[in-house]
């Protein structure tokens, strides 16, 4: 959470040159389902009560299916928590969700998958996961860990496990929340990811808030005061400084110098803000051949809800691999894919060996979280696609605390209006 700022004086985005993500409350790309409370790590700076455990019953998570197929249309079932794989019926939730004509995605930290659990989990219809992986957490599987390059070779070896056990069919992202003090290794990230288009089919940055930040804001629920390091601890993680999705973009560009976003989802009150800005890579390993458009964006996702009544979220890897052929069918309508079969076959010329290899599609996404603006306002993301049930309501999950301890989202208030005057 902060008051609505960019740290950057310039920047190149520009949300008019963007494909806007035509999702809304009740027809979206994503969903999200909560299993459990529990979790086998505690992060710095979790916007879950770090304290709560226990998992919700197979009637609990079936009415919560319910909720959304009947108030929410979705092409994915985002499965999260606390850590889904503890809860110790993950392999049947993942079935039920498959049942429902959800893409299952797990959102995990990785510590409790095994081999034997990850085949459970294939058999049961699991489309992909998003392994949440960062120096915010204490890991028994990463000692000595300095800063998140060193996570790399975490980060591979879970992309290489799902990759073998799942035979290339399983899709593998990975979520980094950053903050000002791991903002300068974002390049390095990239240039990592950028190795392994074949495994790895996305990156996520995600952007820290620290709520102890807000000094100029009074905060309510019920008409009663809240202190809000009750509800989100304080930590020195965030280094006292928030960022905006422009300040990552300006990093991955450092790194991969064609980075060009193509789809975005703004706030509820700042229109011109990137609460998600997604870019989709095509490449051959490090070489990168270019990003797509806006228009590769908008045809895709008309064409699945026309053909399949839903907004598209993650792609199959098959798909995801056929980058050249895309490149073919695309370029006349999108400048971007042109872009991209130029480059191809500039490649095939000098390094005719590349005809024989394929052209993957690998996609950077940036998630800006929720900010508060000077007046107390909430720019929260438009069309949220992580919203979430809670007996028998959908509500906005990062701040879903906030309702299990309120029966509310909190209002905020400044401190002194007459800044406003």
């Amino acid at each position: 959470m902060t008051n609505s700022q960019t740290t950057s004086q310039t920047t190149f985005l520009n949300p008019q040159n963007y494909y806007r993500f035509p999702w809304s409350l009740n027809d979206n790309g994503i969903s999200w389902l909560e299993v459990t409370a529990s979790c086998n790590l505690d992060c710095k700076g979790c916007y879950r009560d770090r304290h709560s455990t226990g998992h919700k019953t197979l009637e609990e998570i079936a009415d919560d299916l319910n909720v959304f197929k009947r108030e929410r249309k979705s092409d994915c079932m985002s499965i999260a928590g606390g850590d889904p794989l503890v809860h110790p019926a993950i392999v049947k939730i993942v079935e039920m969700v498959s049942k429902g004509g959800w893409k299952p995605i797990i959102n995990t930290n990785g510590l409790a998958l095994t081999p034997e659990l990850l085949q459970g989990l294939i058999s049961a219809g699991v489309f992909g996961f998003t392994f949440h992986i960062d120096t915010s957490q204490t890991r028994s599987d990463s000692p000595n860990i300095k800063d998140e390059t060193d996570l790399n070779t975490t980060r591979f070896r879970y992309a290489e496990l799902v990759s073998k056990i799942g035979k290339g069919k399983i899709s593998c992202s990975f979520n980094q929340t950053v903050t000002k003090k791991t903002l300068n290794q974002v390049p390095e990230i990239v240039r990592w990811a950028k190795k392994y288009p074949k495994i790895i089919q996305s990156m996520v940055f995600i952007l820290y808030r620290d709520p102890q930040l807000i000094d100029n804001l009074d905060f309510f629920a019920n008409g009663k005061k809240i202190e809000l390091e009750k509800i989100y601890e304080e930590t020195d993680w965030g280094e006292k400084q928030h960022l905006t999705a422009h300040d990552i973009a300006e990093k991955i560009r450092e790194a991969e110098p064609m980075y060009a976003p193509s789809a975005f989802l703004n706030g509820t009150v700042d229109p011109n803000s990137m609460k998600w800005l997604i870019a989709i890579r095509a490449a051959n390993g490090e070489n990168t051949y270019g990003f797509a458009g806006p228009k590769f964006m908008e045809y895709i996702q008309m064409c699945s809800h026309l053909f399949r009544g839903k907004w598209l979220s993650y792609t199959s890897t098959q798909l995801l691999s056929t980058g050249r052929s895309c490149a073919v069918l695309f370029s006349p309508f999108d400048k971007g894919m042109r872009q991209i079969l130029k480059n191809y076959l500039k490649n095939v010329f000098h390094s005719p060996i590349s005809l024989f290899q394929k052209t993957y599609m690998q996609s950077f996404a940036i998630i800006q979280p929720i900010d508060f603006m000077p007046d107390g306002r909430m720019n929260m993301c438009d069309s949220c696609p992580d919203m979430t049930v809670h007996k028998g309501k959908m509500y906005w999950s990062c701040r879903l605390e906030e309702v299990k301890r309120h029966g509310t989202f909190m209002t905020a208030i400044p401190k002194n209006m007459d800044t406003l005057l």
